[in-house]
């Protein structure tokens, strides 16, 4: 299994806007071959930002890596960019590869 991250510092004032951005839009994963889970996060708030995850898990990384030269993630992220900046710079990637999975 594979985990792909993305860290997002959003600013107080562009948070609603930001969940929406996520919560409202069309959710390709389902479609591509070796998806697992999607989970939206919202973690800790801070002076100046709150920080939300997006939180991927996939079969393989191979999975991982056929999402991201798919139709669907040119899809997913073709507006990418427009519209105003709701985050405190780029998102900040991390992957995992799943080394122990223990499930109930």
């Amino acid at each position: 299994m594979y985990i792909a991250m993305n860290r997002f510092r959003v600013h107080p004032d562009n948070e609603d806007a930001f969940r929406r951005r996520w919560l409202d839009r069309d959710v390709l994963l389902k479609t591509v071959p070796g998806f697992v889970s999607f989970q939206f996060l919202k973690g800790p708030k801070h002076e100046d930002f709150t920080l939300y995850a997006s939180h991927t898990v996939w079969e393989s990384f191979e999975a991982f890596q056929g999402w991201t030269q798919s139709e669907q993630f040119r899809a997913a992220h073709a507006n990418a960019g427009e519209g105003r900046a709701l985050t405190a710079g780029p998102p900040v990637f991390e992957g995992f590869e799943v080394l122990q999975n223990v499930s109930a």
